[in-house]
């Protein structure tokens, strides 16, 4: 397979941001890294996606940082995914690793890295030859500040080092090469607690601002050029029937990339596509005039905006703050990219540790979504929440 066919293959793959033919009904957003997409613990996963509303923990930096300071005094985390294990001969997997440590109850540090592996791949030209065999692999290392304003608010900064290698080499008269980008986010958090029902019931909302940053050149053309999954997501949770024994928490998450929607081009005389726009915006924008348009772009009008926000939602039951039980849904217009998968899982916890795994099965099977796997080991100190 040539290479600059292969990179939006494995970009597809990946069931974030899946490449398909454009039309005026079907117009995916694309971007590069869209690995940094693909929540990376279990919990969360097994909840649909939705991560915002959730209980802090040491999983907090792949989600809104700003929650750290809740967390607790330190904690760490290592996650595992054999990605789309279904295709064993891809022996395609992500790792993810985290920590973080807080200080007098006010500002935490967090660390962590997101390492994707696409296992070994052949390059072949037109007529079948041997170009290159290569291990595609993307990373992403991340580096994040969080303080407490109040009893019941916290702000957080991410800075995040990217890395792309998909190809390294020439083919058909191009370049190949691995690509590098740098991002942060922001996030904001707030959680309290209130007596509803039978107990001091948690709730807990936040909004952050993911992946804003330099775009990633894959070639040297000056069209190569692809967007970071730059993007908002906006989330909630409320924990209630809060007891010694039992414990229900319903989270959700509205995720927007903040990202050029491709516009629609006239056809020329042989029914292709041709330079002129017909209708939406020209997607060449510089990284700040993206996010700011990302909401106003879509040829569709507001109507198209709209089915490009993802839902994720999901409920966890908790025994004794030891057994976890969860279900989940995550969702995607099929015009945006048809991701559509429901989800589930469990959790165990003894003295600090907590082992967690999910299962994510798509209600739309296709190549570019498969059934997929998660483990999570964790550890932070035992807090009676």
């Amino acid at each position: 397979m040539q290479l600059y066919k292969l990179i939006p293959v494995i970009a597809g793959m990946l069931a974030a941001t899946p490449l398909m033919a454009q039309t005026s009904a079907l117009r995916p957003v694309n971007t590069g890294a869209s690995f940094l997409l693909v929540n990376p613990d279990a919990r969360s996963n097994a909840l649909g996606g939705a991560i915002t509303g959730l209980e802090p923990d040491a999983n907090a930096l792949s989600g809104n940082a700003a929650k750290l300071p809740f967390a607790g005094e330190y904690g760490a985390s290592v996650s595992y995914s054999p990605w789309m294990y279904d295709l064993s001969d891809k022996k395609t997997n992500m790792t993810y690793l985290s920590g973080f440590k807080t200080w007098n109850e006010q500002e935490s540090l967090g660390a962590a890295i997101r390492y994707f592996n696409y296992g070994d791949v052949t390059f072949r030209d037109d007529n079948g030859n041997l170009l290159q065999q290569y291990k595609p692999r993307e990373y992403a290392i991340d580096l994040a500040y969080a303080r407490k304003l109040g009893s019941r608010y916290a702000l957080s900064i991410t800075a995040r080092y990217i890395r792309s290698e998909l190809g390294n080499g020439h083919y058909n008269g191009q370049l190949q090469k691995p690509a590098s980008a740098v991002a942060g986010d922001i996030g904001f958090y707030s959680q309290g607690y209130k007596d509803h029902i039978e107990g001091n019931n948690r709730f807990a909302w936040g909004l952050s601002l993911t992946n804003i940053g330099s775009k990633l050149s894959y070639t040297d053309a000056s069209d190569g050029r692809s967007f970071l999954p730059m993007g908002l997501r906006i989330g909630g949770g409320y924990t209630f029937v809060h007891t010694e024994d039992h414990k229900f928490t319903l989270a959700a998450d509205i995720h927007k990339l903040l990202v050029p929607t491709p516009p629609v081009y006239k056809l020329d005389a042989d029914g292709l596509p041709a330079n002129e726009i017909e209708k939406g915006k020209d997607p060449d924008r510089s990284v700040v005039e993206s996010i700011f348009t990302s909401f106003s772009d879509a040829p569709g009008g507001f109507a198209e905006e709209m089915r490009e926000c993802a839902l994720s939602g999901g409920i966890e039951y908790a025994y004794r703050n030891t057994f976890f039980v969860r279900t989940g849904y995550f969702y995607e217009h099929p015009e945006k990219g048809r991701r559509q998968q429901f989800s589930s899982g469990f959790g165990v916890r003894v003295e600090g540790f907590q082992l967690d795994f999910a299962w994510l099965l798509p209600t739309i099977p296709s190549i570019r979504q498969r059934q997929s796997l998660h483990f999570t080991l964790m550890y932070t100190p035992f807090r009676d929440n």
